[in-house]
């Protein structure tokens, strides 16, 4: 994972030694909004107006944050109206890459060769880090946002009259809970896994990894009483956290560590994420393939033989046991 200074690529991973051994993440550079009208959203400037065929779409199958975009690009159809390209699993000294023969789509735009050089293309002098998703504008060739949980807000809404798709995951009767949820889902687990598996000393590590899945606890207690996060409505909540929970056994739990328990040993959480993988169209999301090799084979810091392992052996399948709650 390296980042770009003034345009330059440098292969940097995260310095942690003014943090105590806490992993700190950058806060996302592009912050705009396509709005139906094309008036400016609450952050960053205007001239995005929603419009058929104008944006694309730059994910990795095996990132839970572009994960997001893509779920919400399938429940509310907009997959006619937005194209996209898919990185390789494999991040490596070049950064997020368009190498098809490790899995890339290939860049359907320009053929580009590294995702940093989309967001020099938006900006020659850049500095940050390089971090899909991207949502990028055709028209105007730049960057419109690169900050998932504003992504899917967007995609929640601002292409409706076009879709005609009326399915709303940030109702606004529930906004306040919604936000109250994704506040300390996103700081303890959204994020919480990634402070556990990048903290370079121990304290840090046990106070994430404790806080976590104590957090865990908590959300096994909500579903215990709840059919989703919010109550009876599925809301953005639960798809921001399904992507990090898709991902736990299979990788979280060996790899970063986060391994005081499996999901398998809460049936909520566990029924629960099986029903939402089974809602249609979402396991087409999911590909653990991308998953595993993008973990296990970029992160040669913590993994430094990059062998892949071949389990868990995990059935998302199986009934789920939530129609009673």
């Amino acid at each position: 994972m390296g980042l770009l200074i003034n345009g330059q690529w440098q292969d940097r991973w995260y310095d942690t030694k003014d943090s105590k051994g806490e992993f700190v993440r950058e806060q996302a550079g592009y912050r705009s909004w396509i709005t139906a009208d094309g008036s400016a959203g609450p952050s960053g400037k205007g001239g995005f107006k929603a419009e058929p065929g104008r944006y694309h779409l730059y994910v990795s199958l095996a990132c839970p944050w572009a994960h997001r975009t893509l779920i919400f690009r399938k429940l509310k159809g907009l997959e006619e109206l937005i194209t996209v390209s898919v990185v390789s699993p494999h991040m490596l000294e070049q950064g997020w890459s368009f190498d098809r023969k490790t899995g890339s789509t290939g860049d359907h735009l320009y053929a580009s060769e590294f995702m940093h050089q989309i967001y020099t293309r938006a900006q020659a002098d850049y500095t940050g880090r390089v971090t899909v998703p991207v949502l990028w504008d055709k028209q105007l060739q730049t960057i419109v946002s690169n900050e998932s949980s504003e992504i899917i807000r967007m995609f929640n809404s601002a292409f409706d009259g076009f879709t005609g798709n009326t399915l709303d995951l940030w109702p606004e009767a529930l906004r306040d809970t919604t936000e109250a949820l994704n506040s300390w889902i996103y700081e303890t687990v959204n994020n919480g896994v990634y402070r556990s598996g990048f903290a370079t000393t121990q304290e840090a590590y046990e106070h994430n990894v404790k806080e976590l899945f104590a957090s865990l606890e908590r959300i096994e207690h909500i579903l215990s009483q709840n059919r989703y996060l919010a109550g009876a409505t599925l809301t953005e909540a639960d798809w921001r956290l399904f992507t990090t929970l898709i991902r736990f056994d299979a990788v979280y739990h060996g790899h970063f560590k986060c391994n005081l328990k499996q999901l398998r040993e809460y049936p909520n959480i566990s029924g629960y994420l099986r029903e939402l993988y089974q809602i249609e169209g979402v396991s087409e999301t999911v590909d653990m393939n991308h998953i595993k090799q993008h973990y296990y084979y970029s992160h040669d810091m913590i993994n430094p033989t990059r062998i892949v392992p071949l389990g868990p052996e995990l059935d998302f399948t199986a009934p789920h046991g939530r129609d009673s709650i």
